[in-house]
């Protein structure tokens, strides 16, 4: 049996100390499924940043466990956690993050430049890769010269240049319109089911959210649930009562 794609024990990140102490997280345990596509959601200040970047090996964790397709993030120095991002692990961010002086398809092969590969079949494969997310039309594009959504979609390729396992998604539609929303996340489901990644997507969209397997909620740093994917109206409704929750609790002291 294959390792769960994300695997996490009693992870807590604390931020300051004393009065300013911040739990960004308060034991959360987790696991997702190779294969898996999965959102977060929960109320601003829930965690959701904060648990992608350590899954992601940007943070490391103040207490507990993770691992990733079955390598523990304990021990590992700056330079093998860098190579398990590079290896394991793509990013897809909110601002895309495209360099302005390179066409689409050099920003696609840019973590094969970072790896140092410059095999042949690297450009094909970014080549395929912008055929598979609807650009084949656009690779000799700069960044100015595309849509936001054409440039997240960059970004998608990007991502899966190296063929990781996983593939985490920080608000991926947070800057583009209802249209070019739907476009990027057809292009995300369709590559989860059609080649496997186990995609991870925070998002404040209930839209967006329902397109995943299953929607994981998060408030004040724990795990507060979930509900099935599919359904916009449930994940929102969802949403919405740790809202009022949080909204009606006491304030300490």
């Amino acid at each position: 049996m294959s390792a769960p794609a994300i695997e996490t024990r009693d992870l807590h990140m604390i931020y300051g100390a004393g009065r300013t102490e911040v739990r960004a997280l308060d034991g959360v345990d987790l696991t997702i499924d190779a294969g898996e596509m999965v959102a977060i959601m929960g109320p601003s200040g829930s965690g959701k940043s904060t648990l992608l970047h350590i899954v992601g090996a940007l943070e490391s964790p103040t207490s507990g466990t993770i691992a990733v397709a079955g390598v523990h993030y304990e021990g590992l120095d700056d330079k093998e956690l860098t190579a398990l991002r590079r290896d394991h692990i793509g990013f897809v961010f909110q601002f895309f993050n495209l360099l302005p002086s390179l066409t689409a398809e050099e920003n696609v092969t840019l973590p094969a430049v970072i790896a140092r590969r410059r095999e042949p079949a690297i450009r094909e494969r970014a080549r395929e890769l912008l055929e598979r997310v609807r650009l084949s039309d656009r690779v000799d594009h700069l960044p100015a010269e595309l849509s936001g959504g054409q440039q997240q979609r960059v970004s998608i390729a990007r991502a899966l240049l190296l063929s990781p396992e996983l593939v985490l998604a920080d608000e991926p539609t947070g800057n583009l319109d209802s249209r070019s929303s739907r476009e990027v996340l057809d292009v995300l489901r369709e590559l989860n089911r059609e080649e496997g990644h186990t995609i991870v997507m925070v998002t404040h969209d209930a839209a967006a959210a329902a397109t995943a397997d299953r929607v994981i909620f998060l408030r004040d740093g724990k795990l507060a649930g979930e509900v099935e994917g599919g359904s916009p109206r449930r994940a929102a409704e969802y949403l919405a009562s740790l809202q009022s929750e949080a909204e009606h609790e006491p304030v300490p002291g």
